[in-house]
């Protein structure tokens, strides 16, 4: 496998965020990091919080040249996002190979553009389900190690040059006695069944996930509101730093993976959450109005 000529199928992203965007002032509005070609068109497939909200997206090739792109979709379920290069790119894609088909111990390499680093050789540490404060869950995420130091949209090759996962993280790794840097990636087989989709209507055909706008964390069996989103749900429902979720409906809940399933389960975004909560030593039932979080970002301006 020939990784110099693999990356020459990378581009750099540098994306532009108004700075009253929503995500603004926890992503910033300059980001920057790689993605990857995956057709002959020139779609190329990054890590979502890179483009959101963009208001320009511009692409640098392999060989230096820069040219426009158009944040075509961004799922907030797998967390990838697609971009569409406003010109000829003139670059070979990578397949998508199956993710499913990595374990613990593995082989495989990372590539990000040239400009921000070399490939990188790793090995899978693990494949395991991963939640996120933000109200995210994969089911089953890779994890690598040695981290690389541009994980954002960075791809993850297996052994035989295709592409089977997607950056998005820098995490903390037990290792054997030792806790070590890692990367974890979004399988890219989550990507095949709604890439249509995606690349025609700049959505997944399925139904909105309500979102109540919590920053979760998990402390001795129990879901804590470790941060609340201004003038989101949550915050508008009265919620609080500290307070502990206990019930989702009339479903217990022990952990954030149970939470953030039992919220789902409700219904559609726009659906009445009840949870019941403690907050010093009192319960308490609070109706939050979920929403589709999806308003909430401005769109891509179309070209």
């Amino acid at each position: 496998m020939d990784l110099q000529t693999l990356t020459q199928s990378i581009v750099k992203i540098r994306a532009i965020v108004p700075d009253d965007a929503f995500t603004a002032s926890i992503l910033g509005t300059q980001r920057s990091g790689s993605g990857v070609v995956i057709d002959s068109d020139g779609l190329i497939l990054t890590i979502g919080y890179l483009i959101t909200e963009a208001c320009d997206v511009w692409l640098t090739t392999h060989g230096g040249r820069e040219l426009a792109g158009h944040g075509l979709a961004y799922d907030q379920v797998t967390g990838f996002g697609l971009v569409l290069p406003l010109g000829p790119l003139d670059v070979a894609p990578l397949a998508l190979g199956d993710s499913s088909a990595l374990c613990a111990d593995s082989a495989a390499a990372v590539l990000c553009h040239p400009q921000l680093a070399q490939p990188l050789s790793v090995k899978v540490l693990a494949r395991r389900e991963f939640t996120g404060a933000w109200e995210y869950l994969l089911d089953e995420a890779i994890f690598t190690a040695p981290a690389h130091s541009h994980w954002s949209g960075a791809a993850l090759v297996d052994g035989g040059g295709q592409l089977v996962g997607m950056g998005s993280l820098l995490v903390r790794e037990i290792v054997g006695a030792d806790e070590t840097d890692a990367n974890l990636f979004v399988p890219t087989d989550l990507l095949k069944p709604i890439l249509g989709d995606l690349r025609a209507q700049g959505k997944a055909a399925r139904q909105t996930r309500p979102w109540l706008g919590i920053y979760a964390t998990q402390v001795k069996g129990a879901v804590v509101v470790a941060g609340v989103v201004e003038g989101g749900p949550a915050q508008k429902a009265g919620m609080r730093d500290g307070d502990l979720i206990r019930e989702v409906g009339d479903r217990e809940v022990f952990s954030m993976a149970e939470f953030y399933r039992a919220v789902w389960s409700m219904g559609p975004a726009r659906t009445v959450i009840t949870l019941t909560t403690t907050r010093s030593g009192k319960p308490a039932r609070v109706r939050v109005q979920s929403v589709d979080r999806t308003d909430l970002l401005r769109r891509p301006v179309s070209h």
